[in-house]
């Protein structure tokens, strides 16, 4: 199953430029249709979280919305589908950079709470352990 990278995904969510997103728009019929099915990783889906907030400064409940929608789309697979989907949810309501939303997401799944870090904004994950390295 092929891959799908960060740029379709963009043009796909922002119709931007506009020959690029008809093709994609295109691509996405087939996929609904079940022509085609892709493969998104979840290092595609942190590029285009970060694109979309950075670049397109998206606030964070859409980027999420459309990321959600497009995980839960008929031929689309995502292998960590349900800790990316999570992620996106850690990183909507918890106001969590994406990647250590992500990082989150996969120690909860694991059962691996501890994470060393001075970033505070792990405490506001139930469930994680935030420690610091010893002084």
């Amino acid at each position: 199953m092929p891959r799908v990278d960060a740029n379709v995904i963009l043009r796909y969510l922002t119709d931007e430029p506009a020959e690029q997103a008809e093709r994609v728009a295109r691509l996405f019929d087939q996929v609904a249709s079940g022509q085609v099915s892709l493969t998104l990783d979840d290092i595609t889906v942190a590029e285009v979280v970060w694109t979309l907030s950075s670049f397109y400064k998206m606030p964070r409940k859409e980027i999420a919305d459309a990321m959600l929608q497009l995980l839960s789309a008929g031929g689309i697979e995502c292998r960590d589908g349900a800790v990316v989907q999570r992620a996106l949810v850690f990183f909507e309501e918890k106001n969590v950079d994406y990647a250590d939303a992500l990082l989150c997401a996969r120690m909860l799944a694991e059962g691996e709470p501890d994470v060393y870090s001075f970033d505070r904004h792990f405490d506001r994950i139930a469930g994680i352990r935030r420690l610091e390295p010893p002084i």
